[in-house]
């Protein structure tokens, strides 16, 4: 499998691209927000459970999390490989998914970060908010805040993939067919081999 963690700070394009890397490599897009809400709208016992601790006003557990991504995992045997997309965010998220993957006999193909200079995304988060009506998009304090949790984060998860030489970081500003080449200039570097690739591999040392 092929499984990309694609990271991002709001506003440096990570949607736009997680939509192109889909359609070209044929990819599923797991993000841990949109599990959250099937799952709750499912009334599954992950959901149900998930539902009791936000209406507390309590973080999900990453227990909780990493068992929505394996149902989504065991739902998609057949996959091509797998985007993940806001997860992880902590190292401890980082190893729990490595260990899970394991178990399904697979693993992180590579993990790709857009970089933005904050400025830059403060004024398109900005722009943005005025026609996505996202409250979080239009307040530039909120704006600022994400932007710095984002980073506290990644800095972290990226040291971490780092070590595992599956870390790569790349300017977000530029045009959207640019970066997108550059992207896939990275995961085509990083696919897991197949076993015709590796035969031929094989062939081309004996010739």
């Amino acid at each position: 499998m092929l499984n990309i963690v694609l990271f991002g700070p709001p506003g440096a394009g990570k949607g736009t691209q997680s939509q192109k890397l889909i359609a070209r490599y044929n990819l599923v897009h797991l993000s841990t927000g949109d599990l959250l809400r099937a799952q709750i709208t499912q009334g599954t016992e992950l959901g149900l459970r998930a539902k009791r601790l936000m209406d507390e006003g309590l973080l999900v557990p990453d227990e909780v999390v990493i068992g929505m991504i394996d149902s989504a995992l065991q739902a998609n045997k057949q996959a091509a490989g797998f985007i993940f997309d806001g997860f992880p965010r902590t190292v401890p998220q980082a190893q729990s998914l490595d260990e899970l993957l394991a178990q399904h006999s697979t693993k992180v193909s590579c993990m790709v970060a857009l970089e933005v200079a904050e400025e830059e995304l403060v004024k398109r988060l900005l722009e943005r908010g005025k026609t996505s009506g996202r409250p979080d998009d239009q307040n530039e304090e909120k704006i600022r805040k994400r932007v710095t949790v984002y980073n506290t984060e990644t800095a972290q998860v990226a040291g971490y993939y780092a070590q595992q030489n599956k870390f790569h970081a790349l300017n977000g500003i530029g045009a959207i067919e640019d970066i997108f080449g550059q992207i896939c200039g990275i995961i085509d570097q990083n696919q897991p081999a197949t076993p015709e690739s590796s035969r031929q591999a094989t062939d081309e040392v004996k010739a």
